[in-house]
């Protein structure tokens, strides 16, 4: 009798690394694209004149921009619903369906900033708020695509190098952070201004949407290959039951509120970044966003590094709070008002990107070991979902508290600023503090090894 051996594609470690690197060029376009704005702030609210690039737009103005990303995932639920559409119908079904809303959005807001509006809704310009439709449905796009290649990752990697191959991932969405706020403002100066920056980065939505049909061939092979080793078992299967499982769970909530904190200290940052080194520490316009840059372009370093640490030795839990500890010290740093050093602004840029390479090389391995595999998309996306909220309201705030601290002259005071960056920081600790003792308890396993010997 014949007999035949059946292998997953996932046991291959060229193909796992190959669906790793498809999915990640993905996430790269979409990340170009979320901050492909936050450099161009100068321009969007230098005043408009007769064949000039300004588009007028106050910081009250760019600050609720900034933050209507996350306003239909945050108040229409449309993310948590994307996790269960993950986990009910599949990758490859929402994979599609997010990068369609992500093209679909960025074409938007595309126009938008190729227009001229008039009039004002809700107390903001015309062309404002069509900007913010377009990023409010990219937005939606971009959260349900990250949590459906996280699901990707512990599909492919769960046993192997979970930690190292979510550290590539997110090194290489980085480099698409890192390449919008290093070369947006300077390519949109020599390219007509903010509509062709906005461009660029729709047009590589539109190879991101692609690469990930690539990725689904593969993806549909893998499923098979499953089938046939009988892993596919039917009480894996999601049912809305199960949520109760997540909802209780206290070690999810700690770490769900951690990246809450964390993040609202690290993304929102990087949208004001550019502006306050040009006007706290003097950097010229055609270098600010250069400084800001060195974060992202940093953690496509150290982030594999630390995940390649944490699939080793462990220690996922305390990683988390010295993270979390650096990100209060930078931020307290930078609301010291009698420190305007160029130097200091640049060493404290080092250290955030220390900081942000820590805590996502092991925050995102580690949910996990928390929660199983059939409510994964969910509890992405929930995490996701209180995510947003701090990415949509923390902006906001800061543009309101930026506003109200402009002096006449243009420039603007960033100490209240920066000490509530600092808040955030000095929350994150506690939290990641907890759920260490959380890990204690329950026996996660966070501060052990991820590869399985």
């Amino acid at each position: 009798m014949k007999e035949m051996i059946q292998k997953k594609l996932s046991d291959s470690a060229a193909a796992r690394w190959t669906a790793l690197i498809i999915v990640s060029v993905t996430m790269m376009a979409a990340y170009f694209f979320t901050d492909v704005m936050s450099p161009l702030e100068p321009l969007l609210t230098a005043a408009k004149e007769d064949g000039g690039m300004g588009l007028g737009w106050t910081s009250d103005e760019y600050g609720f921009f900034s933050g209507s990303y996350g306003f239909f995932n945050v108040f229409l639920l449309l993310l948590f619903f994307g996790g269960i559409i993950l986990d009910k119908f599949g990758i490859r079904f929402t994979g599609i369906m997010s990068t369609v809303l992500m093209f679909g959005g960025a074409l938007i807001k595309w126009w938008a900033v190729s227009n001229e509006f008039d009039g004002q809704l809700f107390g903001y310009s015309t062309q404002v708020i069509w900007a913010c439709v377009g990023f409010a449905i990219y937005g939606v796009g971009c959260e349900i695509a990250g949590i459906t290649v996280s699901k990707v990752i512990v599909k492919w990697f769960t046993g192997h190098e979970l930690a190292l191959a979510m550290g590539v991932q997110v090194a290489l969405a980085r480099f698409g952070t890192a390449a919008a706020l290093s070369f947006a403002l300077p390519f949109a100066q020599s390219h007509s201004g903010v509509p062709s920056a906005v461009f660029l980065g729709a047009a590589l939505l539109c190879v991101a949407m692609v690469s990930f049909l690539v990725y689904c061939v593969m993806d549909k092979k893998e499923d098979k290959a499953a089938a046939a080793t009988a892993e596919a078992d039917p009480e894996d299967q999601f049912k809305f039951s199960d949520l109760k499982l997540l909802f209780t769970n206290r070690g999810f909530w700690y770490i769900t509120l951690l990246c809450l904190m964390f993040y609202a200290g690290v993304f929102p940052f990087l949208k004001f970044a550019t502006k306050l080194m040009m006007i706290k520490y003097g950097v010229e316009a055609d270098f600010a966003g250069a400084i800001p840059s060195m974060l992202p372009y940093g953690t496509i370093v150290l982030t594999p590094l630390f995940g390649y640490i944490y699939d080793r030795i462990g220690k996922g839990a305390t990683l988390m709070i010295i993270g979390s500890v650096l990100l209060t010290v930078v931020h307290a740093v930078f609301a010291i008002p009698t420190l305007t050093s160029v130097a200091i602004a640049i060493s404290m840029m080092v250290l955030l990107g220390i900081a942000f390479g820590l805590v996502p090389s092991a925050m995102w391995p580690s949910v996990p070991k928390i929660i199983p595999m059939k409510l994964l998309g969910t509890a992405y996306a929930l995490i996701f979902y209180i995510q947003n909220i701090g990415l949509s309201l923390v902006p906001i705030l800061i543009g309101k508290v930026n506003q109200a601290n402009t002096a006449a002259d243009g420039t603007i005071d960033y100490t209240t600023t920066m000490t509530i960056f600092a808040v955030c920081g000095v929350i994150a600790i506690v939290i990641a503090l907890l759920l260490k003792v959380e890990d204690r308890k329950k026996g996660y396993g966070l501060e052990r090894p991820n590869i399985q010997k």
